[in-house]
């Protein structure tokens, strides 16, 4: 199998990266649409890495290439995400049980969020990929997490006792940033834990291709009037430590 590993902004990549370009001295770089695909061998395991960018065109885009050129056989997709759920908080992840585009809306023709044509709404995670996601993150919090991302700056964004939780998580092509987008996000979606403007997009290409796949987020704000200001402080000091971390751990249990 190969896995292949998707992220939105390079503060979340970048970490793997790394560790694929020091363990593995016959990795390849290929670069299709603008985008970089780093193939070789991620802590024992065949991966292929790469920054997809933001947006659900840049990753639909991003996600077919790794299947098509890249044979990619299963897909993670890895990065930040805005807390929906009462209870998600700074520093908490969040693992993908289902995903859906929050702003797609083709009615009357067919139902709100429902993708035309497919007649699904909500795409399922793989379930044994997510639980061998599920699992590694468990792990990181409980290990390496207090290794990994110093004490002062855990205190700083008040990271204390982070909790893992499973869940739906929306997509969508805008940053989630008031109370009033979170109340009616809330109102409309019952259950949503996470919104971001990835996973989705990436979940129906897998569906439409048969590739199985997983979406792990980290929670870096709150969506409300100051995730703007949170994600970027969170992304710089902290995404790349949970990224590399979870992802360490899926790769090692591999081997």
């Amino acid at each position: 199998m190969t896995l292949g590993i998707l992220a939105a902004i390079h503060d979340e990549v970048d970490g793997l990266v790394a560790a694929m370009r020091h363990d593995d001295s016959r990795a390849t770089v290929r670069t299709i649409g603008m985008r970089d695909y780093y193939a070789g061998h991620l802590y024992g395991q065949p991966c292929v890495l790469v920054l997809a960018r933001m947006g659900k065109v840049a990753a639909s885009a991003t996600t077919v290439t790794l299947i098509r050129e890249l044979g990619a056989t299963q897909i993670v997709f890895t990065g930040l995400a805005g807390g929906i759920g009462p209870n998600t908080q700074v520093g908490d992840i969040v693992i993908a049980d289902r995903t859906l585009q929050h702003d797609l809306d083709a009615r009357p023709f067919f139902g709100r969020h429902e993708v035309p044509l497919l007649e699904r709404a909500e795409f399922p995670a793989d379930a044994a990929l997510t639980a061998e996601l599920h699992a590694a993150a468990a792990e990181f919090l409980r290990h390496d997490l207090a290794v990994d991302v110093p004490r002062a700056v855990r205190e700083k964004f008040g990271v204390a006792a982070p909790t893992l939780h499973q869940g739906m998580i929306a997509s969508g092509d805008q940053f989630i940033g008031s109370p009033t987008a979170v109340a009616e996000l809330r109102e409309r979606l019952p259950g949503l834990l996470a919104v971001e403007m990835e996973g989705a997009a990436v979940a129906q290409v897998c569906h439409e291709y048969g590739v199985p796949y997983a979406v792990m987020r980290t929670i870096s704000d709150r969506a409300d009037d100051t995730a703007h200001v949170d994600f970027s402080a969170f992304l710089t000091e902290v995404a790349s430590h949970y990224s590399s971390g979870v992802l360490r751990r899926l790769l090692a249990a591999r081997a």
